[in-house]
């Protein structure tokens, strides 16, 4: 699972929206939404802040475990 399989499947089980997260990130739901389409990257940052968020690793929220 790449990572932004991994962002939208964080973000749906918590029951938030894109909406949800761009506020939480400041950032517009447009541009979050191109980062879980992998149509622009996401900056470092907003990893750290998701990562922050979800309480999981930056290992898991990129793939490369499956442990949080």
């Amino acid at each position: 699972m790449n990572y932004p399989e991994r962002m939208r499947a964080l973000r749906e089980d918590n029951g938030l929206t894109q909406t949800d997260i761009a506020k939480m990130l400041g950032i517009a739901q447009t541009t979050y939404s191109q980062y879980e389409l992998y149509k622009r990257p996401m900056p470092i940052e907003y990893l750290v802040a998701l990562c922050k968020y979800y309480e999981v690793s930056a290992d898991y929220m990129l793939g490369l475990t499956e442990k949080k």
